[in-house]
């Protein structure tokens, strides 16, 4: 079942970050992946201090230049961003030589799933920035003995439309959070 759940925040100090933290699905989640936010994106640095917190293992995107291939790969502290390589898309991931780090499906899968995106619609569609990562990612998962981990969108409401082009390999979000100031 896709929701949208719209979040009118009233208090200025409530933010999408609290939602998010308190949110059932992320409650019960061990092993989780979460996107290093761009400055046009929903920022994750919260979340991702939380994660830790919570003693549960965090896991960040490691993009495959030109390709649609993406590994989740483990971060091992919050502080662990500061040692990451910034991409030529102003992105921070771990380099391409970083071997140590565990990629989630080589252990025991993800449980949940935050994605970023340019636009979504109702229906769980997003639109991402074109190459398919977070598709192809998902599609592994669901090969996995662990399955599909939940999906959850952040996005502010103008990102929200009436509907989003779709390609038939593209996989809908199981839920979309988004903030409203």
């Amino acid at each position: 079942m896709f929701e949208v759940i719209y979040l009118k925040l009233l208090k200025r100090d409530l933010a999408l970050e609290d939602f998010v933290i308190g949110h059932p699905k992320y409650q019960e989640s061990k092993r989780i992946a979460i996107f290093l936010s761009m400055p046009d994106e929903i920022q994750t640095e919260e979340i991702i201090k939380d994660v830790f917190k919570q003693g549960k293992e965090c896991f960040i995107p490691r993009y495959k230049p030109h390709s649609n291939h993406m590994d989740m790969l483990k971060l091992s502290s919050a502080e662990d961003i500061s040692s990451l390589t910034l991409t030529s898309w102003n992105i921070l991931q771990p380099s391409d030589d970083d071997s140590e780090r565990e990629e989630a499906l080589a252990g025991g899968g993800l449980d949940l799933i935050f994605m970023p995106g340019l636009g979504f619609d109702k229906k769980g569609n997003r639109l991402g920035r074109g190459k398919g990562y977070y598709d192809t990612y998902l599609e592994r998962c669901m090969k996995h003995p662990s399955g599909k981990p939940y999906t959850i969108a952040l996005a502010f409401r103008e990102q929200i439309c009436e509907s989003v082009p779709v390609a038939e390999n593209d996989v809908q979000v199981d839920e979309i959070l988004y903030e409203h100031c």
